[in-house]
This record gives C-alpha cells, sequence and structure tokens, in this order.
C-alpha cells in the first residue's frame, strides 16, 4: 500500500450536549463545527493532492514498464528473421538471445502489474477519502463533551451542519460533489488501464497463459476486493466492469483480447496510456484552483 487510509480521529470540544440533530444545530455548538469541518475538508483534499501525485508517478512508471515489456516482445517476435551479419556463425545466438529476452519480458510483467496495483491502491484511497469530508457531532445530554469525528453514532445527524456554508459560500455537499466528479475521473481511467495491463499481459503467451490473464481473472489476490471498493466490479457478471469513456459516456465493445497484436496495436496501447483519455488535466486543475480559493489553503 502507499499510504494510510483516511484517519478516523476525532477532535473534542468542552461544551455541554443536550442532543440534537444537525439541521437544529444550536449556535454555540454551530461555532464549534464549522472550524472542525475546515480542518477536516482542507485534510481530505490535501490527501486528494496527494493521491493526484502519486498517480502521475505510478501511470508514469508504469508506462515505462509498459513500453519495455512491448520492446521486449518486438524483439523476440522479429529474433527468427533477423540479419545477424557476421554473428550467424555463433552457435545458439538466436536461441541465448530469445532466452534472455523472455526472462525480461517475465521482469516487466511483474514490474507492470506492480506499478497496477498501485494505481489501484490510489484509487482506493481517493474514494475513501471522498466520503470522508462530513464532520459528525457526537455526545449526549450527560456527556460533558461534544466530539467532532467522521462517524455518526445519531441517525438524525447527516454531517453537514445543517448545510450552512463551511467557509464562505459552500455547503458539505458541494464539497462531496467536487469529490465526486473527481474521483470518477480516476475510477474511468484505472478500469481502462486494466484493459491494457489484460492486453500487454497475453501478449507472446501459451494458450493456456492467455487464459491465466482473461478479463474475468484476477490479476493479483485480492484485486476484485479491491475493485469493489471503487465500484469496479459487477456482482451480476461476476467480474470487473468493463472500461467505458467518460466524455461520451460510452462503454466499450465486448473486450477480445489478441495475443499477437501488430506494431500499429502495441502503439496505440502506449499512447493511450500515456493520454489518460478519462482524466481531464485541465479540469482538475480548475478544481483544485477553485477549492484553493474557496478553502484559502494550497493544496498542491
Amino acid at each position: 500500500m502507499l499510504m494510510e487510509s483516511p484517519d478516523k480521529s476525532s477532535s473534542s470540544y468542552q461544551l455541554q450536549s443536550p442532543g440534537w440533530s444537525s439541521s437544529t444545530l444550536p449556535p454555540s455548538v454551530t461555532r464549534l463545527w464549522r472550524p472542525a469541518t475546515q480542518r477536516n475538508l482542507r485534510n481530505q483534499w490535501s490527501k486528494l493532492a496527494s493521491y493526484r501525485l502519486q498517480w502521475v508517478s505510478s501511470s508514469s512508471t508504469g508506462r515505462s514498464h509498459a513500453t519495455s515489456l512491448v520492446n521486449t516482445y518486438l524483439s523476440l517476435r522479429y529474433i527468427p528473421s533477423m540479419e545477424l551479419g557476421v554473428l550467424s556463425d555463433m552457435l545458439d545466438l538466436r536461441k541465448k538471445a530469445s532466452s534472455k529476452l523472455l526472462k525480461q519480458q517475465e521482469l516487466y510483467r511483474r514490474k507492470l502489474l506492480s506499478s497496477y496495483r498501485d494505481l489501484v491502491a490510489v484509487v482506493t484511497y481517493m474514494v475513501n477519502t471522498s466520503r470522508s469530508m462530513r464532520c459528525y457531532v457526537k455526545g449526549t445530554s450527560s456527556s460533558p463533551l461534544v466530539q467532532f469525528s467522521c462517524s455518526s453514532e445519531d441517525k438524525n445527524d447527516a454531517g453537514d451542519g445543517g448545510g450552512i456554508p463551511v467557509f464562505a459560500f459552500w455547503s458539505i455537499s458541494s464539497f462531496e460533489q467536487l469529490a465526486d466528479e473527481l474521483v470518477l475521473m480516476f475510477i474511468s481511467e484505472l478500469s481502462l488501464k486494466r484493459a491494457l495491463v489484460v492486453e500487454l499481459f497475453t501478449i507472446s503467451c501459451e494458450a493456456l497463459e492467455v487464459n491465466e490473464f482473461c478479463w474475468l481473472n484476477e490479476l493479483y489476490p485480492g484485486e476484485f476486493d479491491d475493485l469493489r471498493k471503487c465500484n469496479l466490479f459487477s456482482e451480476d457478471t461476476c467480474g470487473p466492469v468493463p472500461p467505458r469513456l467518460m466524455e461520451g459516456k460510452s462503454d466499450m465493445p465486448p473486450l477480445k483480447f489478441n495475443s499477437q497484436p501488430n506494431h500499429e496495436n502495441l502503439q496505440v496501447y502506449l499512447t493511450t496510456w500515456l493520454e489518460e483519455l478519462n482524466i481531464d488535466t485541465h479540469r482538475v486543475d480548475e478544481m483544485f484552483a477553485i477549492l484553493e480559493e474557496e478553502m484559502h489553503v494550497r493544496l498542491s
């Protein structure tokens, strides 16, 4: 894992608690709820900014491993037809070169899988963080303290302070809507990257190995549990949700993986990985600029 999941610590304030719902918070509690919520929102959005940077790093590393895997595959593919020139008389040169390239190919597969696991972890933390923006009042009329935390003990407490602005203009729901928009981009891109990983894993595989790397199989132990947290696993099909393109809101056609893609296909895969079609970078930058203005804090 890259980082600990959002903490559940709470801050305590000295105040008598008569019992209430968030829609009827007395002014004395509202005055304490607002700064507690402000701190929590700054903390959660700071984490989201950090996860975004981790995504960029892991995605770049994954693309590097994917490129190395493709280059190794192409070298293996063309060895039988290569003109060896003055090396043509060396015994078993092709065989030894192929054996070394196969080992390199397996190494790059493992590295690509590691990068993919890092991306899954990042998105999982993003999802957890996006669900941790509310600040709940804890305490009863018999308690000398009122506490504010990320978990609710009162079904009447929505954790939103009754919809009042937290900083200048935005309520909790506004921050949550923006977080949902942000996280959905990365969830969609993660699904697309999984399709690319599966395709790259199948190149030059034997028939049995291709089945091992099919779309419906876990790529690593516990992957499906992680995908469930990101809403990327369908209980109806008992498999990962197929990738889709955000802009057109369109699902991709049924996945048919090819163990012998041509050079042009492989170039498209690498370009698709690099471009991150489901992440609108300008929109993400705009989001954080708006948030920084609203919260009066530097997030990146």
